[in-house]
């Protein structure tokens, strides 16, 4: 159970909101020299782990593109395109935006993302679509709208993604019931993720609409 330990320092570590990376790096320093091994050794393991995961880091290439657009203009042209779209409100955009990434994660299309969408377009818009019709927002209600798009982003590919027959997840799922002695199919792993997006879709845009009707009330009476 010593051998663990290293679990008990990642907790503790971001329990204390420590450096992420460091906290990680020790917890594997810490662990291998429980487990014997020399310290090259760790450092060699270390290093094969990064090269080997490297390309996880390539959406880090997408944020200063992101930057610099953000700095000439992109959420003020965002916000000014939604105040175009009268009908438009913050709970039918992300809808929408529900909708279409649900439908891009079941075809495996790499659509969407936190840095590529959401902080740059969806939160902007959905912001302009509330401001539009509102006026300036308080605080909270910004922050409000922030989590919803960010929840847009993450109903729609994690309830999306597993209707596509070859998605990791589906194969994963397959992979582990096979081990436990369920016999299934990639196909019936998608078919049974259907309804569940369709379901999560009905609830998020309840929720989102919900929203909309928060922001009617509270401004109305202003």
């Amino acid at each position: 159970m010593f051998k663990l330990i290293g679990i008990l320092i990642v907790i503790i570590g971001f329990a204390l909101k420590l450096d992420t990376i460091a906290v990680v790096l020790l917890s594997g320093v810490v662990t291998g020299l429980i487990a014997k091994m020399s310290f090259f050794n760790i450092l060699e393991v270390l290093g094969k782990s990064f090269v080997d995961t490297r390309y996880m880091t390539l959406f880090v290439l997408t944020l200063p593109v992101i930057g610099i657009c953000e700095r000439y203009g992109l959420k003020e042209k965002a916000i000014d395109l939604i105040k175009k779209a009268g009908s438009l409100t913050t709970g039918r955009l992300l809808s929408l935006y529900l909708l279409i990434r649900e439908v891009a994660a079941a075809l495996s299309l790499r659509l969407g993302g936190h840095p590529q969408f959401i902080r740059p377009l969806i939160n902007p818009m959905a912001q302009g679509a509330a401001i539009s019709k509102h006026g300036e927002l308080d605080e909270n209600d910004e922050d409000s709208i922030k989590g919803l798009a960010a929840a847009a982003e993450n109903y729609g590919n994690f309830f999306g993604q597993n209707a596509f027959i070859a998605s990791s997840g589906v194969l994963l799922i397959v992979g582990t019931l096979s081990k436990l002695g369920y016999e299934t199919t990639q196909l019936d792993v998608a078919k049974a993720s259907v309804p569940i997006a369709i379901i999560t879709f009905i609830i998020a845009t309840i929720q989102f609409l919900l929203m909309d009707r928060k922001l009617n009330k509270k401004y109305k009476s202003k």
